[in-house]
């Protein structure tokens, strides 16, 4: 329908108070708002109705004017029911931004002419479409609690026959639709491909949706928008739409109702995220507490409030593991700690799980670009029997099974100008032990930035170990150390073809035993001894020495 159409039926009680020469647009839609910004909410094409509630000072009706404007919807409506009439910092406004205006009378409501412009759109689409769009536009006036995507996406299911799920940017399944005859599951590595095609193809400035042929079904993948500025704060988190279908073959009023379904989701998914502000309160204040060396005692009492939202019924403390990461762009123009924080909250959920509600047990804070995850082990009982008060930690996270998964679309979402580095801690019982579970989880997630590749992890388990050390070494201290200890070897190897550095080799990884070293390259005992005196004399070291063996152990693990 055209906007025209609205001054021609006067029970509307419709005034037109500017924009005459852009009454032909078409009306798509309508929706209801009293928020300051409710960009996230339009698609293009709404009458938008407002109250104007928004309105506290008139340099207001420019910035509001302005994002109706960018988002292309096709006419504003204020009610005279707030301050008597409209103001004319508002009609300035409309007219510079050429934003057709009207005045709604106070006898009129909002909901009459809601009806009024569904009826007629939805008039103007084709058979199923109708009813479809009449219950999107139901559903959406009722508020965030419509529901949840799950209803969002049955209708899709039983108007359509469209199978369609709502996944996290890892591919977890968050919601799904049910047809008769099949299950709402998608596989994981399905949705791990689907989730790395949008990403990818977000990052490249394609306009969804993005289709994927993948297994002679093809999937078109809607993203389901955040509100960042810059698509590096939002890409990584944001939730999206995979619809079993090729959208290349739709009608446009059809990819209309899918780009409405996505607003839908979107207000859910703002809702979600709202709710985990408790969980994120409480796990800043800890790291706070832990980080400025507050006493043990007050960690505790802080922990003791925590734990009842993290693990509802859960009778005793629980041990907990701390979870360190870094998002880091390339420029360092995007702050990496929110995107960390976001990916955190679904990494650390067992990519197997269904729904939204399993991140609900995971306090994640940010401070930089580094976020802070705390995540709770509930307590069992050893052996069975808690009545000695000995309790042990439930199977805890590894820094590789964690990455297993989610890898291959996070490394997609990073392009080549970004890298998220992961360290895991073990798990401690008491809050003496936050304070080294966070240096340790910091220092694993050090030692998985030494190494190539856009999303690594390193776990506790490796900070015992040399290689802890071997990473951090500068690249011209490496080589002067090895060029010292291996380069003589090297030229008398090349000069003679002695074979000195694999006799090297064989020797330390034998533990200094001439019978094994000699047995497992095939020589005489006393040929060893030459090639190892040879060795000796080549460098000034003594490899009976435990001081030379490990010198030339690191060597040789640096070169």
């Amino acid at each position: 329908m055209r906007l025209r159409a609205l001054l021609d039926t006067g029970t509307l009680g419709l005034r037109l108070l500017g924009g005459e020469e852009e009454l032909d647009r078409t009306v798509r839609g309508v929706m209801t708002t009293d928020l300051r910004d409710p960009s996230r909410y339009l698609s293009g094409g709404e009458l938008v109705l407002t109250g104007l509630a928004w309105r506290r000072e008139p340099a207001d009706s420019e910035r509001f004017v302005r994002i109706l404007a960018a988002a292309g919807v096709a006419g504003l409506a204020a009610g005279e029911a707030e301050l008597g009439s409209v103001p004319d910092d508002l009609v300035a406004a409309c007219a510079r931004h050429r934003l057709p205006l009207f005045s709604v009378v106070e006898a009129v409501s909002f909901a009459s002419i809601t009806e009024y412009v569904v009826r007629q759109v939805s008039g103007e689409r084709a058979g199923d479409l109708a009813a479809v769009v009449d219950r999107h536009r139901r559903l959406m006036t009722s508020g965030p609690a419509g529901g949840g995507p799950e209803v969002v996406l049955d209708l899709l299911g039983s108007d359509l026959d469209l199978r369609a799920w709502v996944l996290s940017p890892t591919g977890r399944q968050i919601a799904g639709s049910t047809l008769a005859g099949s299950g709402p599951e998608l596989p994981a590595e399905v949705g791990a491909r689907l989730a790395g095609e949008h990403l990818a193809a977000s990052r490249t400035g394609r306009r969804g949706p993005y289709r994927l042929p993948l297994g002679g079904t093809t999937y078109s993948l809607f993203p389901i928008r955040g509100t960042g500025r810059d698509l590096r704060e939002t890409v990584l988190s944001d939730w999206l739409l995979a619809v079993e279908a090729d959208a290349g073959d739709w009608a446009e009023e059809r990819l209309d109702l899918l780009h409405g379904v996505t607003q839908l989701i979107a207000v859910e998914r703002d809702r979600r995220d709202a709710a985990r502000t408790v969980r994120r309160r409480l796990a800043q204040e800890v790291l706070e507490l832990v980080q400025t060396g507050a006493a043990p005692a007050e960690i505790a009492a802080r922990l003791r409030v925590a734990a009842p939202v993290l693990l509802p019924g859960l009778g005793t403390a629980p041990h907990w593991q701390v979870v360190v990461a870094r998002v880091e762009w390339e420029g360092g123009d995007v702050p990496g700690g929110p995107v960390a924080q976001a990916l955190l909250e679904e990494v650390l959920v067992d990519p197997g799980t269904f729904g939204p509600d399993p991140s609900d047990r995971i306090a994640v804070a940010h401070t930089g670009d580094e976020a802070v995850a705390l995540v709770p082990l509930p307590a069992v009982p050893e052996d069975g029997d808690a009545r000695d008060g000995r309790d042990a930690p439930a199977a805890g996270l590894q820094a590789g099974p964690l990455l297993s998964v989610v890898q291959e679309p996070l490394t997609r979402g990073l392009a080549d100008d970004g890298r998220l580095t992961i360290g895991v801690s073990a798990s401690v019982h008491s809050a003496e032990g936050l304070r080294g579970a966070l240096e340790e989880a910091r220092h694993a997630r050090r030692v998985a930035a030494a190494r190539p590749g856009q999303v690594c992890a390193a776990g506790h388990e490796e900070l015992a170990s040399h290689v802890l050390l071997l990473p951090f070494v500068p690249d011209d201290v490496r080589r002067a150390f090895t060029a010292r200890l291996l380069d003589p070897l090297r030229d008398y190897d090349r000069r003679h073809r002695a074979e000195l550095i694999p006799t090297l080799e064989a020797f330390l990884d034998c533990d200094g035993s001439w019978t094994r070293c000699a047995t497992r390259l095939h020589l005489h005992v006393n040929t060893l001894r030459y090639r190892v005196g040879r060795i000796e004399q080549l460098t000034g070291r003594d490899l009976a020495r435990l001081e030379d063996k490990l010198d030339f152990f690191l060597a040789l693990r640096m070169s």
